[in-house]
């Protein structure tokens, strides 16, 4: 049996390209929501007003941390804010997400279990041990009650996916092994966009 890296497939979710594709909403419809979540008009959008707009379906604000990563893969001027053509090609981000988590949520549960966890990152390439899942649901669950809720989903996928770019920065032989010193080890952790 061929050893199989661990992150050997995950490419699938990388940030989407900014024009939107065919199928994708109109500008006009994107305009008009744009519009509704830029509470004081300034053309931008900030983390505050995208949380406030933002839906997890447990009906608590969608995790402040999730918004943050959000806005800093679309953010390309680094103003900490989001325009309108930023706030387009993250619409398509989340909406993605959205049905991604859709189709794991195999019961409709509006969560995902440790079980669906696992499929939905097995499905991505990862190949990671049951003691791993325990953990990361650990981390990603807010509530408390052994499921990560939508917004906690895209926060543990984007992580992942994080980790893994940055690991393989290291892993110049593709071989799922690395080593570094502790300085190295640092540099790593402290320079990954988190």
């Amino acid at each position: 049996m061929a050893y199989q890296q661990p992150y050997q497939q995950y490419n699938q979710y990388q940030q989407p390209a900014a024009a939107p594709p065919p199928g994708a909403p109109d500008q006009q419809f994107l305009w008009t929501v744009f519009q509704r979540v830029d509470k004081d008009r300034s053309g931008q959008i900030t983390a505050d007003e995208l949380q406030s707009a933002l839906s997890n379906g447990t009906w608590t604000p969608f995790n402040p941390e999730t918004v943050r990563l959000m806005i800093g893969l679309y953010d390309q001027d680094h103003s900490g804010t989001i325009n309108f053509h930023e706030f387009a090609a993250l619409w398509k981000y989340v909406t993605d997400w959205q049905t991604t988590f859709k189709s794991y949520d195999r019961d409709n549960s509006g969560s995902i279990d440790k079980y669906e966890l696992k499929t939905a990152l097995t499905s991505f390439g990862y190949r990671l041990s049951d003691r791993f899942y325990d953990m990361l649901l650990r981390k990603f669950d807010r509530t408390g009650r052994g499921t990560i809720a939508f917004d906690d989903f895209i926060q543990c996928c984007v992580v992942m996916q994080t980790l893994t770019g940055s690991f393989r920065r290291y892993d110049t032989n593709q071989s799922g092994w690395i080593q570094l010193s502790y300085e190295q080890f640092l540099m790593l952790v402290f320079s990954m966009k988190t």
